[in-house]
């Protein structure tokens, strides 16, 4: 069976990027209640549906990114 690597390079990127998700989730919590003029305790007490919104962000990203890949490495390889 052959080893996966994952460089500190490509963990550090990921990182990133999951956090980037998980402030703009936090930033729509925000968002709402501000808009609805709800309490500030469902800054915490919503926590699991920011953790929810983070992952359905990440995996959105996690798309686009696949086809940005695919779409670069086919023009790569019909540039050779």
């Amino acid at each position: 069976m052959k080893d996966l690597i994952i460089t500190v390079k490509q963990q550090k990127r990921e990182l990133i990027c999951i956090l980037v998700c998980l402030a703009l989730a936090t930033g729509v919590n925000v968002y709402a209640i501000i808009t609805y003029a709800t309490q500030w305790k469902e800054l915490y007490t919503q926590w699991f549906k920011v953790l929810a919104l983070t992952g359905f962000f990440y995996i959105l990203t996690a798309i686009f990114r696949l086809i940005f890949w695919l779409i670069k490495n086919r023009k790569s390889k019909i540039e050779n």
